[in-house]
């Protein structure tokens, strides 16, 4: 059954204190005692199962933010096999988080799931990748009804209008980053290192048509400013539409040398929702987690020449740039804007200790706030990892986690709602 458990985790050790505890409630150590909660809090899980939503950048909470959407699996330390299936399902805080499933899936990974997410203005439709055959596609669901349609194939990124979406070859990226592409389907272009007929399409969610806009070979063509060349193999990652849809972001990596050794080398691009207009947001070698705070500005941890790795505040098709939160962020996370753009939320990787760190950051007056530390198994490690990949509802009250410091993975609702109202 789904436990909602409620509690604060006060310890001295830490320098802020948050907030009072809410009437009634009392501390709940039944967790690792490594673990750190300094916010109003309750699990969302089923005993013996592992839950979990993957990235941060999708929308895991319906418009009245009663349903929050979760997957499902019976195992955590191994990566899935073509057979792996995978449950959908979301749990509703008004009924006792009761959870609810409504799917299935074997287009999977463990950093970002099967890309379930809800469709942009529905009340009542998701969006998730499967397999069929030899191929993976996408399927628009119901989750109440159980009404679906297939789309022919699967998407990366769903517009805010929920109307279109991008999308990339799967597979490809399963054997250039394990973890974040899906196994099961042969790849159609195996061998090639920079191929002009796969990257990144388009798609119409309404009638499935799709075409190709932004090939790799064209990627790989454009001058590069102080990225290392290389004749390593190319592909994509990480695309995201911005606020209103005009543009996207997407990464476009490659190895250093063809036998896939030393590394690779990363930068950012944006792009018309058609391709065109393509700009070189950041091209220093290393690239990692991005968010789009508005149509033209985008925060992204990466590197700049003489200065070194900090998050960045982008100005899409143009050179400014300022840095964010200098001396409070210190490394690399997963990074979000509250529904209200006027926090900075971002969690850490584990350190020494294996704690991973979560805080908010105000950029208009400097304020910080941390929310807690997480324990994570040292046996958890590479594509297995559970990072918290934290994400807000709709409206900036709660913050859902991913967390496994009891061992396997669950989802944490932190209650935010004080501190933003601050």
């Amino acid at each position: 059954m789904a436990t909602a458990r409620f509690g604060y985790w006060i310890v001295l050790c830490l320098a802020i204190s948050l907030c009072m505890p809410l009437a009634g409630q009392t501390a709940d150590n039944s967790g690792d005692e490594k673990n750190i909660i300094e916010v109003p809090y309750r699990t969302l899980s089923i005993e013996g199962k592992s839950n979990w939503f993957g990235y941060y950048d999708k929308l895991q909470f319906d418009p009245s933010n009663r349903y929050v959407l979760s997957m499902q699996v019976d195992f955590d330390d191994r990566p899935p096999t073509p057979e792996d299936t995978i449950r959908l399902g979301m749990f509703d805080l008004e009924d006792h988080d009761k959870w609810i499933e409504f799917g299935e899936t074997t287009a999977w990974c463990w950093q970002q799931g099967c890309m379930l997410q809800w469709i942009p203005g529905s009340n009542d439709e998701v969006i998730y990748n499967a397999r069929k055959g030899d191929k993976f596609i996408s399927i628009i669901q119901n989750v109440f009804t159980g009404e679906k349609r297939e789309l022919p194939r699967p998407i990366y990124a769903v517009s805010p209008n929920g109307k279109e979406a991008v999308g990339l070859d799967f597979s490809r990226v399963n054997s250039t980053r394990p973890g974040y592409g899906y196994c099961g389907v042969k790849y159609a272009w195996e061998g090639r290192e920079c191929p002009h007929n796969d990257g990144i399409y388009r798609m119409d969610l309404l009638s499935g048509r799709s075409r190709l806009i932004v090939a790799l070979k064209e990627a790989a063509a454009i001058q590069h400013k102080d990225s290392m060349d290389g004749g390593g193999r190319h592909w994509f990652n990480h695309l995201l539409y911005n606020p209103d849809g005009s543009r996207f972001i997407f990464l476009h990596r490659w190895y250093q040398n063809p036998e896939g050794k030393g590394g690779w080398s990363t930068r950012m691009l944006t792009c018309d929702r058609f391709g065109g207009k393509i700009h070189v947001v950041a091209d220093h070698n290393m690239v990692s987690h991005f968010i789009w705070r508005d149509p033209q500005h985008i925060l992204a941890w990466s590197k700049q020449p003489e200065i070194g790795d900090r998050f960045w505040l982008y100005t899409d098709q143009s050179d400014e740039k300022e840095i964010i939160g200098d001396g409070v962020f210190k490394t690399d996370g997963h990074c979000t804007y509250s529904p209200d753009g006027q926090w900075v939320l971002a969690d850490t990787y584990p350190n020494k200790e294996r704690l991973q760190n979560l805080k908010l950051y105000r950029p208009s007056d400097g304020k910080e706030v941390q929310i807690g530390k997480f324990y994570l198994p040292p046996e958890l490690k590479g594509q297995m990892r559970t990072d918290l990949h934290p994400g807000w509802s709709r409206d900036g009250k709660y913050v859902c986690i991913d967390s496994a410091h009891t061992g396997h993975r669950q989802m944490i609702l932190l209650d935010v709602s004080k501190i933003i109202q601050q």
